[in-house]
């Protein structure tokens, strides 16, 4: 006989981010279908369904009414970092887990939550890394204003700077903003050899386009020359980019070579779709209680450390060319490293870093 068990599922379909969530709500949605027709398999699921509709206050109180109106033990959701941390604590309040399923900053560790996408090893570093040495060692700094682009551009800022290369802008805008103009002025003064891009949702489609744009009035900054990388840019958000995306660079632990109009199979799908699985294989196994106990003794059978709740992932550093991602550097199987702290984790490159020389 097949068990049921409630499983929240809290993203927000409309509002700045609206892509993203909607390919994660697809791949959530699409592994409970698949685990409630594997007859198979002693679990089901019924899912309850918030949509907090991309505001930021609407998280907590969402996560605590599906946590006290049903059975639910565990969510799946959340795409930002700061609405990660906002649920945290009703999850804490009822001993349950979120499934995060978004690259992020790093530098966080709780025992409510599975971080199944890239963590900092997993994503900055080595996009930090290939960028230096295949365009040199000068930066300049994009990204929204909280947490997300405020973590990704300080470890970046942190490690170039210890390399000897140099920040030469560093510049905020609040979620959902699209006033780039200034913006795009600063950096086709600085001229840097890259920009990294951590700007979400709208504020980035503006973003990339205006950079497009310029890249088309001056060749110095064009893809091949000085390109956009992206530490969370997928299929997902591809069509709405059109001509614009290409050349962006982006990395991820998967990418496919042809993204279908809807973003079908990019990582947060995938990502999603796995963890709905990975939930309904511990259920099948008795997991009960609080689920960082049961981590604790079996998470490495899922390829989730147990010290961190984060997952061992492929590393991909891939470029948009025509319409679709083409895979330019991998690394397998690379343990996740959030707070940096353990440098035999982290993805090494065979070939020599890029000097600066001077004339």
């Amino acid at each position: 006989m097949s068990k049921t068990f409630d499983l929240g599922v809290l993203y927000s379909r409309s509002g700045t981010y609206q892509l993203l969530s909607e390919a994660l709500f697809t791949g959530a949605m699409s592994a409970i279908e698949s685990v409630n027709a594997n007859h198979d398999l002693p679990v089901s699921f019924n899912p309850i369904v918030r949509d907090p509709a991309g505001e930021l206050t609407n998280y907590a109180p969402m996560c605590a009414e599906i946590l006290s109106s049903s059975n639910a033990k565990h969510v799946v959701g959340c795409v930002t970092s700061s609405s990660r941390k906002e649920v945290i604590p009703e999850l804490d309040r009822a001993q349950a887990t979120l499934w995060y399923n978004v690259p992020y900053e790093g530098f966080e560790t709780s025992a409510r939550v599975v971080y199944s996408h890239a963590a900092t090893n997993q994503n900055i570093l080595p996009l930090l890394g290939w960028a230096t040495r295949h365009f040199g060692m000068s930066v300049y700094l994009v990204g929204s204003n909280y947490i997300w682009g405020w973590e990704t551009c300080r470890v970046m800022r942190t490690r170039l700077e210890a390399a000897d290369g140099s920040v030469l802008g560093e510049r905020y805008l609040p979620l959902g903003d699209t006033s780039v103009e200034s913006l795009i002025e600063d950096i086709e003064k600085s001229r840097p050899k890259f920009i990294l891009n951590s700007l979400v949702g709208a504020s980035s489609y503006a973003f990339i386009k205006a950079y497009a744009e310029l890249g088309q009035r001056d060749p110095y900054f064009a893809s091949d020359n000085c390109p956009l990388l992206s530490c969370n840019l997928t299929e997902a958000e591809l069509p709405v980019l059109g001509d614009a995306a290409e050349g962006l660079i982006s990395v991820g632990p998967s990418f496919r070579k042809n993204p279908t109009s809807n973003g079908e199979g990019s990582s947060l799908e995938r990502t999603a779709f796995q963890s709905v699985l990975t939930l309904a294989e511990a259920l099948a196994h008795g997991a009960s209680g609080p689920f960082d106990s049961y981590l604790a003794q079996h998470g490495a059978r899922y390829g989730i450390d147990p010290a961190t709740q984060h997952k061992s992932l492929d590393v991909h550093i891939a470029q948009v060319r025509n319409s679709a991602f083409k895979i330019l550097h991998s690394w397998s199987d690379i343990a996740p490293d959030p707070y940096l702290t353990r440098p035999s984790r982290h993805p090494k490159f065979s070939d020599p870093m890029l000097k600066v020389v001077q004339a």
